[in-house]
């Protein structure tokens, strides 16, 4: 798993020694990036569901101006960590440990853009948008970028949020809101 573009290109990231962490894989990630290019420079982002840091780390590269990586993991957070030391980006990165609710609610600001990769077949999308909007977390112009499966069918509109794209990439959907 490396940083496919921007100032990071090439890094390789610390990847967990076992499958507890399931990392955003490149070909997905770069169809992230291609829908979101855009909407980067200077943005203020959150990773709710970090893992390694991939999607929070791609966007600082890109030109994101700040990270907030959140997970309950500290193991996940541990990587996230190292990541962000391997990039010389800790002066851009705040990382968050404990559950998607709690972290979410401590962020002091709104985001540009959030990223929502939970664990699949666990129930969390919804709840996540509810909490984001509950906590007034995104920005007015802002998107949510939901990774999921695709036996997991959101809908057009959740907690006021509206689908702006959607796209499928094998067993992986990647739904954009505004």
């Amino acid at each position: 798993m490396r940083i496919i573009a921007g100032d990071y290109k090439g890094r390789r990231l610390i990847m967990p020694p076992d499958n507890n962490v399931r990392p955003t894989t490149e070909k997905v990630k770069e169809a992230i990036f291609s829908m979101i290019q855009f909407d980067l420079d200077d943005a203020l982002c959150i990773d709710v569901f970090a893992g390694i840091g991939n999607l929070g780390l791609e966007a600082l590269s890109r030109g994101a101006r700040f990270c907030y990586f959140c997970d309950s993991s500290r193991q996940s957070l541990e990587l996230v960590r190292q990541n962000v030391e391997m990039c010389r980006a800790e002066e851009y990165s705040a990382l968050i440990q404990g559950d998607y609710s709690k972290t979410i609610a401590s962020i002091p600001e709104q985001a540009d853009i959030i990223f929502l990769d939970p664990p699949y077949k666990k129930g969390l999308m919804l709840d996540c948008f509810e909490k984001i909007r509950e906590n007034e977390r995104l920005a007015d112009e802002g998107i949510i970028v939901a990774e999921h499966g695709e036996r997991e069918i959101l809908a057009n509109e959740i907690s006021g949020y509206r689908k702006i794209k959607e796209k499928k990439y094998g067993s992986i959907v990647v739904s954009i809101y505004a």
